[in-house]
């Protein structure tokens, strides 16, 4: 496989919706057709993992055992390696990915306590093991991307965002355990800058880990 996967993390409220829509904006035009935009959960034209999405993350069921929420992330990320990321790779695309594994690890094994290595093990099933070459990851204190939330979302409220400030906290402590086991793969902005800058500094890691495509 001789494309390049890169994906896009944070917690809730760091911005990632508007720093991606800049980040892709200016990517666009500079690689046109080799440029591939998906999501988790979920998939670029991937019916079966978008299904998968609307059950996981309707507020509709908050009966949802913990361990079927994990495993429905799992599945969904299964069909979207099958389907759509590894057929881009052999197709020699750019993947940029809104959220992938390292979201698994950091709201179900560490903010709903189910366990890192659990998550982890379920997911190398999902996976076989592949994992983005890079990820850019918006770091923001959980008490403000909560303050964030509440005063500027409109629109869809998921199940994830109604959860307390400790199980917020728990997520940014598992994200900051991945970035120090796997400090090389993580190019962490900080989100609690202006906006502008924020989407300077990704841009700059961007521009840095496509440098080959770019130039």
């Amino acid at each position: 496989m001789t494309g390049k996967f890169i994906s896009f993390e944070g917690p809730d409220g760091a911005g990632k919706t508007s720093v991606l829509k800049a980040i892709l904006e200016r990517l666009e035009p500079a690689l046109g057709t080799k440029l591939l935009i998906t999501r988790e959960p979920g998939g670029n034209q991937n019916a079966i993992a978008e299904a998968i999405r609307d059950l996981v993350l309707s507020p509709d069921y908050p009966e949802m055992d913990s361990r079927t929420e994990a495993l429905l992330y799992a599945a969904a990320r299964r069909q979207h390696v099958v389907q759509t990321i590894q057929p881009a790779l052999a197709a020699d695309k750019v993947i940029i990915s809104d959220r992938y594994l390292d979201s698994s690890i950091a709201y179900q094994g560490g903010g709903r306590e189910l366990g890192v290595a659990n998550i982890e093990q379920i997911n190398a099933f999902a996976t076989q093991g592949l994992q983005p070459e890079a990820t850019i990851y918006l770091d923001l204190a959980p008490e403000v991307g909560l303050e964030r939330i509440q005063a500027h979302r409109q629109g869809e409220i998921n199940r994830l965002d109604v959860e307390a400030l400790a199980f917020h906290q728990r997520v940014t402590d598992a994200y900051h355990q991945l970035i120090a086991q796997t400090p090389d793969r993580f190019w962490v902005i900080d989100a609690s800058q202006p906006l502008d800058a924020v989407i300077a500094d990704a841009w700059d890691a961007m521009q840095e880990i496509l440098a080959s495509e770019l130039a």
